[in-house]
């Protein structure tokens, strides 16, 4: 049998699929790209971090193309979108637009700022990037540790995208890589700046105790390499999000990954997580 005749399901009933697709022979497109894009003017002054802005990695000579909306890492402590150029060079190559976020960090912001920010991002692809050759109709979200809580936080407690005039049902489908849905039992461990103290919000803040049937299509992603902990967290809310109603959920334990590998080395022709979440992409858009 052969390796792409191993691929799994999509959306596999298996708690965990460990065999990586084959990669794409598909040819590279070419990519512009258009920096510091404020993706939050109506939110008052400018105050000069950069912090509310994002770069758009669009594939040249495409139109109507799918949108991917990812967000960085960092513990919600550090990190920053021009970091990410290889996350935006390696979709956009492929055909799926991207947008790369960056958003305020803690200690300077609390939560829910993180949150607001990346819902103000995905507001702003929604409303403005079918200017840029872009499909409106079809948005997902990615992100990495951290930023994989903030997406998992949007498509689970629907407060934050409905603050910017939007709902579930604007996203068409998101890829978690490695994070974490259960706040309460990250929060001790963290500076306080990031959650607060009061251990009623840590559970507010947390995407497992939103989950409700209308939750958009998940690939849950997590390495072999990585802690316990987090990959318990990714194979638990697989779970919970399936327990909760949703049928189209997805896991997958990427093998010779950790916490930092599963993510940094998605810049490399032919890596298995990128051409994952180039599939669950391409299936939900139809292409």
């Amino acid at each position: 049998m052969t390796r792409h005749a191993l691929v799994c399901s999509a959306f596999a009933a298996s708690t965990a699929c460990t065999t990586p697709p084959a990669p794409s022979n598909a040819p590279r497109d070419a990519v512009r790209v258009v920096h510091d894009v404020r993706y939050s003017p109506a939110a008052g002054a400018d105050d000069g971090s950069g912090k509310d802005r994002l770069d758009l990695y669009l594939p040249q000579g495409k139109t109507a193309f799918p949108v991917l909306v990812s967000l960085h890492g960092g513990g919600l402590v550090e990190g920053d979108k021009n970091e990410q150029a290889f996350v935006g060079q390696t979709f956009a190559s492929t055909g799926i637009g991207t947008a790369v976020v960056s958003y305020h960090l803690s200690p300077q912001v609390t939560h829910p700022r993180h949150v607001q920010d990346a819902a103000a991002a995905v507001a702003w692809v929604k409303k403005h990037i079918a200017e840029y050759g872009g499909n409106p109709a079809l948005v997902f979200l990615t992100g990495h540790s951290a930023g994989a809580y903030l997406a998992g936080l949007l498509v689970t407690d629907g407060r934050y995208l409905a603050a910017v005039g939007l709902s579930l049902r604007d996203v068409r489908g998101v890829a978690l890589v490695s994070g974490f849905y259960w706040v309460e039992r990250v929060a001790p461990d963290r500076d306080r700046s990031i959650w607060g103290h009061d251990v009623a919000s840590w559970v507010d803040a947390s995407p497992a105790h939103h989950l409700g049937p209308g939750v958009p299509p998940v690939l849950l992603l997590y390495g072999d390499g990585e802690e316990a902990w987090r990959r318990e967290q990714s194979q638990e809310m697989a779970a919970a999000l399936r327990a909760a109603g949703n049928t189209e959920v997805a896991i997958a334990e990427i093998p010779g990954r950790d916490h930092g590998s599963i993510w940094l080395e998605m810049g490399a022709g032919g890596d298995v997580v990128a051409e994952r979440i180039r599939r669950f992409v391409a299936e939900r858009a139809g292409r």
